[in-house]
């Protein structure tokens, strides 16, 4: 049983690594292409600033325009586009 766990850990580690490489050879060859790989959107900062009385005031940002990547996980200190879209309301804690 204990083979079988590590068997199928150790698949699923190598099929995460070759999804990675691939997901950042599709980049590669779309940057080198110019394929246009990089988009921008526009993301709302809410700052979150602890109160003495253990609770957490929320103010309001400025929005601001966040680069991203068309990939499926982050690369080259960029979050995926389908993220961003996702979550345009970004938390700051203070």
């Amino acid at each position: 049983m204990l083979s079988l766990i590590r068997n199928l850990l150790a698949t699923l580690l190598v099929l995460t690594a070759v999804v990675y490489a691939g997901d950042y050879a599709i980049l590669r060859y779309r940057i080198a292409t110019n394929r246009n790989p990089f988009s921008s959107v526009t993301v709302r900062t809410v700052l979150a600033v602890p109160q003495k009385n253990r609770s957490t005031e929320f103010l309001p940002g400025d929005t601001q325009q966040q680069t991203c990547v068309h990939s499926l996980f982050p690369h080259m200190n960029d979050a995926p586009c389908w993220y961003l879209n996702r979550h345009k309301e970004q938390q700051i804690n203070m």
